[in-house]
């Protein structure tokens, strides 16, 4: 599918192991809570919820504590996660890339006083609301492990109504597209039909994107979305980057697997 931003792809190849595993907790934990805020508590109701509590697992998250954002959410447990907010950021980053930021906070000043200083230290800058937002279209993602051969796999993607996929044979991995509407359907589907479905995901998709050939432009642009994702504040953050197949090859920084 053309205008896939391949950062998504970039960090799937990484070996780069976050040891901030307590950010990652609370990270987890503040999508739970405000996933329970929205809807019900029930995850077999609540497919933002349910999807939460997966990511959650998989992190090696307790379920006592996925229990306690639950309940945390559903107003069961005092006022805790009452002051938590999600807030769309958007700015440009190093070559012009356009960046959109998702985040969970209970100061939005803090938040947005550390964006605008990752940015501003990687020749970007934080932008107006709508600045960037414009170029992307939101989608349901679904990740599959040791997906069935291609043809096979589209066959299948047919029949479950998808909208796309991209096949990754060297990482044995594909992604389905969808509507946001028929996320929940598809990735269950799938499922119901053997595949093994390693994530279903909400995800902004670049309609185009800038390709960075200029080496120290491409540093920049890596150096600034690790900084951005490393902040407790932030969930997900997209860019319509492609980054020069020759420099990533030749990147120590990206620390690839062999």
């Amino acid at each position: 599918m053309a205008g896939h931003s391949k950062w998504a792809n970039i960090k799937r190849q990484k070996a780069r192991v976050d040891a901030k595993k307590g950010q990652v907790f609370a990270r987890l934990s503040r999508a739970i809570i405000v996933a329970a805020r929205h809807g019900l508590p029930d995850p077999d109701a609540n497919f933002q919820l349910r999807s939460a509590i997966e990511k959650a697992k998989a992190a090696g998250i307790p379920n006592e504590n996925i229990d306690r954002a639950i309940a945390k959410g559903s107003g069961q447990w005092g006022q805790d996660g009452d002051d938590w907010e999600e807030i769309r950021y958007e700015g440009y980053g190093p070559g012009g890339v356009a960046v959109l930021i998702e985040a969970m906070t209970d100061n939005r000043n803090r938040t947005a006083a550390d964006l605008r200083s990752a940015f501003s230290k990687q020749s970007g800058n934080l932008g107006e609301t709508g600045c960037v937002s414009w170029m992307f279209n939101q989608m349901g993602v679904v990740t599959l492990q040791s997906p069935p051969p291609e043809e096979a796999l589209l066959e299948l993607l047919l029949e479950v109504g998808a909208s796309s996929y991209e096949f990754f044979a060297t990482e044995a991995t594909a992604e389905v597209y969808t509507e946001v509407n028929q996320l929940d359907t598809v990735a269950q589907t799938l499922k119901q039909t053997g595949c093994l479905v390693e994530n279903a995901e909400l995800r902004w998709i670049p309609q185009s994107t800038v390709t960075l050939e200029d080496p120290e432009t491409a540093q920049q642009f890596v150096r600034l979305m690790e900084a951005l994702e490393d902040l407790d504040d932030v969930q997900t953050v997209t860019a319509n980057a492609e980054l020069d197949q020759d420099w990533i090859e030749a990147s120590d920084s990206l620390n690839f697997k062999g």
